[in-house]
């Protein structure tokens, strides 16, 4: 069995007591690639420090939306040569949130559409941080045309909105919250999107699963997540898991 999770943050202060440890647990548990992604200027060069050195490990670069009005004047250049080190294989995470607004709704668009510009020019794919922001992320991309690719991350919305962004070529990842006694529209979701347009992850050091919920999340629990949607679609884990994973390699070019 090989897993892969297309979402985590291996570069996060809680992981930096126990990271060779973290990543020793996840290749011993099957996860055997990680997409650490990056979430501001300085999140995005230990990304690709750590994706530089540990084998397995892939990284994305990129400024979150809650971190747009912090980002330099020089960003979009920094993350256009930070894209061109070994192991870069996304542009994110970027995108909208409208839950925290912690920074202006704004310059959050403004972040985000350039940001989809530097993918474009680069042809890299987008991990895109979506929240209380469906229907505008939506447009954006949609205004932005059909070259781009990329992936729902922690998707969260219901199968209508989950159906759109697969019809604009978009992946749909699920994560640790399908785990939950009360996943709502998530179950839904993680059942009905076709099985070759599905990943998995873990957003840890965030969103542990159950059993771990409230707990520090690490990539070895992906396999709770990769088995409750082997479940809800009727399959094998390791179903799931070869048809995850070769999603993610066709997806980030990560082999």
């Amino acid at each position: 069995m090989l897993l892969t999770d297309t979402h985590c943050h291996l570069d996060d202060r809680q992981f930096d007591a126990d990271r060779s440890a973290v990543v020793e647990r996840a290749f011993a548990a099957g996860v055997r690639r990680l997409l650490t992604v990056g979430y501001d200027i300085p999140s995005s060069h230990r990304s690709v420090k750590l994706a530089a050195f540990i084998p397995g490990v892939f990284a994305a670069v990129g400024v979150h939306p809650h971190d747009a009005a912090g980002a330099p004047p020089d960003y979009l250049q920094v993350l256009r040569k930070l894209a061109d080190e070994h192991r870069v294989v996304a542009i994110g995470e970027i995108g909208l949130d409208f839950y925290r607004d912690l920074s202006p709704r704004a310059l959050q668009r403004e972040v985000f559409t350039r940001q989809l510009g530097l993918a474009r020019e680069l042809k890299l794919p987008v991990v895109i941080h979506c929240r209380e922001s469906m229907g505008e992320v939506y447009d954006i991309l949609s205004r932005n045309g059909t070259v781009l690719s990329g992936v729902m991350h922690c998707f969260s919305g219901n199968w209508e909105e989950a159906e759109q962004f697969l019809a604009m070529g978009f992946y749909v990842s699920i994560a640790g919250p399908v785990t939950f006694s009360k996943s709502g529209s998530l179950t839904e979701v993680a059942e009905k999107v076709p099985l070759d347009r599905l990943l998995l992850e873990t957003d840890a050091p965030y969103l542990a699963p159950a059993p771990y919920r409230g707990r520090k999340n690490e990539p070895a629990y992906l396999v709770y997540t990769a088995r409750r949607v082997a479940e809800i679609r009727g399959l094998s884990l390791a179903e799931v898991a070869a048809a995850t994973s070769a999603n993610a390699v066709r997806l980030f070019k990560c082999s």
